[in-house]
């Protein structure tokens, strides 16, 4: 199968199970307790009137297949509809939030390759005291949930010593990545460790190797037979894990930004179920979905360019 093909049906295939999320996504606000006008009334009583006039407002009497279609149509133009809370399109709130989300993310993302690749590659190394000392302070890492973690960075760093902000995201690429600093970390920490161990595994698997063996009779240089031997044969796992890091990034930003007060689509996401706004939450569920698919995809298709053994479609198999 030539790579052009391969992208070309795993293209099609995340359209299929995008469209099928989208179904799930829109059909689930119909699975709460309660009608959707009861939740707009906030409780309140009301008039059949009253109730009548926001069942037209929003085609709730409309057949399910027709709103359903409806929206993806909308969707498909770029238009989520109007929020409930906000009273504003929903896509001038994701593009007003959606790019301070996406650059927490980043951020925590280059703070957990960096130290998960580094911790991991000593530890496979070094061995002795210092692999015991890493992974020690990564199961201590592990073990420590993303909100825990930011308690305890803004406790310490923003609260006590000051030296970065409680809260928000800031004005400007330079105040932003200076506010999101504590939150990425927060991000970061119980990632960094999963990572970590992960490249001690496959790296302790690797120079268990027999290519290694005959590296290092033929004389190769100890560092050249690490780089090409060792750490290259393991950025296929490496690779893999690091997908996972990411779809992980996507649900556990909505936690600490929330703690941070950090205004990214995890907190509206937080509100808007809160106040029951279903076109926000749909739109946010929607790109979630659409984020941790594309994210797969990227993973499959550098797989095969990042270690050449592995032919085309054989992920499962090389995880």
């Amino acid at each position: 199968m030539t790579f052009l093909r391969f992208a070309a049906r795993r293209v099609a295939e995340m359209a299929a199970t995008l469209l099928a999320a989208s179904f799930v996504v829109f059909g689930a606000m119909y699975l709460a307790p309660g009608s959707p006008a009861s939740f707009l009334l906030s409780g309140r009583s009301a008039s059949p009137e009253a109730v009548a006039a926001i069942n037209s407002q929003y085609h709730l009497d409309d057949p399910f297949a027709v709103r359903y279609f409806d929206w993806l149509g909308g969707v498909l133009r770029g238009d989520f509809g109007r929020s409930i809370t906000y009273r504003t399109d929903v896509s001038r709130l994701l593009a007003d939030r959606l790019p301070t989300t996406l650059l927490l993310i980043a951020m925590a993302l280059a703070v957990v390759v960096a130290g998960g690749l580094l911790l991991g590659r000593i530890a496979a190394v070094r061995g002795g005291r210092v692999d015991s000392a890493i992974l020690l302070a990564t199961t201590f890492a592990v073990g420590t949930p993303s909100f825990v973690a930011a308690v305890l960075l803004q406790g310490l760093f923003a609260v006590r010593l000051g030296w970065f902000p409680s809260g928000g995201a800031g004005d400007g690429i330079g105040d932003m990545i200076w506010h999101l600093t504590l939150p990425a970390l927060a991000l970061a920490l119980y990632l960094i460790g999963m990572l970590a161990r992960v490249t001690r595994s496959a790296m302790v698997e690797a120079l268990a190797g027999e290519h290694v063996t005959v590296a290092r009779s033929r004389g190769v240089p100890e560092r050249q037979v690490i780089r090409r031997h060792v750490f290259r044969n393991s950025l296929g796992t490496v690779l893999t894990t690091t997908g996972l890091v990411v779809s992980t990034l996507l649900v556990c930003t909505i936690l600490v930004e929330t703690a941070f007060s950090v205004g990214g689509i995890g907190q509206l996401l937080e509100l808007s179920t809160t106040t029951k706004d279903f076109p926000t939450v749909q739109a946010i569920a929607l790109i979630i979905v659409a984020l941790f698919m594309a994210v797969n995809l990227i993973v499959d298709l550098l797989l095969p360019l990042v270690d050449p053994r592995l032919t085309l479609g054989t992920r499962g198999s090389a995880a």
